[in-house]
């Protein structure tokens, strides 16, 4: 029996952990899993690729975490090779319509006129599954955004 064919959205850059499964550029399921994405990526993928056959997987490449950020582009970079999966990424702000993304302390990553830029005292937007996709406006370039220098 052959495998449904689809696409994954990975939101890692904050907690909890949501991953879409697309098939025909719409969402057929939903994870939603609090933790470490350390722990929870590996799981979650090995009940994904058992089930389905993933052409792409679309990452929050940040600003956000930058530990879940490192996490999931390692991650997703390797099965990207091992697997023949294309690796795509966008920035989380795609995610919860441009609002801010926690940081560290009490500080905020906010975008205004396309820059990215860190202020205090912001509340976090929510992130969310789209409910269809176009894989086509996804940047090919998975590179991971760091808005700050990585630690």
């Amino acid at each position: 029996m052959q495998k449904p064919s689809v696409d994954i959205v990975a939101i890692t850059i904050s907690s909890p952990l949501l991953i879409g499964i697309y098939e025909n550029q719409k969402l057929i399921k939903t994870v939603k899993k609090e933790g470490k994405t350390s722990e929870i990526l590996p799981l979650v993928f090995d009940r994904i690729l058992k089930h389905y056959e993933v052409k792409h997987i679309v990452y929050s490449k940040g600003p956000g975490s930058y530990m879940a950020i490192k996490l999931s582009y390692l991650f997703f970079k390797t099965l990207e090779i091992a697997k023949n999966i294309k690796l795509l990424g966008a920035e989380g702000f795609e995610f919860n319509n441009n609002a801010p993304i926690k940081a560290v302390g009490n500080t905020f990553f906010v975008k205004k006129n396309g820059i990215i830029s860190l202020e205090k005292s912001k509340t976090q937007g929510k992130f969310f599954l789209p409910e269809k996709i176009d894989i086509q406006k996804f940047n090919s370039d998975a590179s991971p955004l760091y808005v700050l220098n990585p630690v």
